[in-house]
């Protein structure tokens, strides 16, 4: 496990929506009514234990195969879903972020694909137990808080969105991002082949050479985000604006 420095801070975001799909079936209905603040527990870096499991591979060998499968599905089940977890510890009070790094230069949240028909928070919940799940037996108890990001994919190309662009009327594919409250204490399992890293979360934005895939995901966390400091222990606020 290993914490990883980056340079300045800086913030941008989007404000959390409510995906539904209905009339058009690819825009966002009206919100539900949303809480103006909610409080989530931020626990220090070295409560949690790292192990190792069996290595995790990529359904695809390169981006162009994985632009390849997504317009063969989209033919025969339409746009595709996914949803990844966003974790949050503190070291020195820092809020940092857990990433998956493969390789020097690829980093990303943990998550990936729904199938067909699969709820969002369940499909997380056994992606994350796939990906960072012990293998003792005893079960992980994931808490998936609220929706903190919607990002859309119009075409079979690397572009990614905080909305669907006017002149789209078939995205490709929509992501989610959940935050995901960690207990206070944890053991996880890390495929081999993947490392877990901690970055500053405030400091991602600006650091275009190691989390440029995540620059622009990430930021949008940071808008609704304020970290707070009280007898002792860290707090982070949430506010949905």
């Amino acid at each position: 496990m290993s914490s990883v420095p980056a340079p300045n801070r800086s913030s941008a975001g989007w404000p959390r929506g409510v995906s539904q799909f209905g009339g058009n079936k690819y825009m966002s209905a009206p919100a539900k009514p949303l809480s103006l603040e909610r409080t989530i527990n931020l626990y220090p870096l070295t409560n949690y234990t790292f192990g190792t499991k069996e290595p995790l591979y990529e359904k695809d060998s390169s981006v162009a195969a994985r632009f390849q499968r997504m317009r063969e599905e989209f033919d025969k089940l339409g746009m595709r879903r996914a949803v990844e977890g966003v974790l949050i510890v503190h070291e020195h009070r820092l809020p940092h972020v857990l990433l998956l790094q493969l390789g020097t230069t690829f980093f990303k949240l943990p998550g990936g694909e729904l199938s067909p028909g699969e709820d969002e928070v369940d499909g997380l919940k056994r992606l994350m137990t796939e990906i960072l799940g012990r293998q003792d037996g005893v079960k992980q108890d994931w808490v998936i808080d609220d929706s903190i990001g919607n990002w859309w994919r119009p075409n079979f190309e690397p572009p990614q969105y905080p909305y669907i662009p006017a002149h789209i009327t078939k995205p490709k594919e929509h992501k989610k991002l959940f935050l995901v409250q960690l207990q206070e204490k944890a053991l996880f399992a890390v495929p081999k082949n993947y490392k877990l890293v901690a970055a500053p979360l405030f400091e991602l934005y600006d650091n275009c050479v190691l989390y440029i895939v995540y620059k622009s995901l990430l930021c949008v966390i940071m808008s609704v985000l304020r970290v707070c400091v009280s007898s002792g222990m860290l707090y982070i606020h949430i506010y949905f604006l």
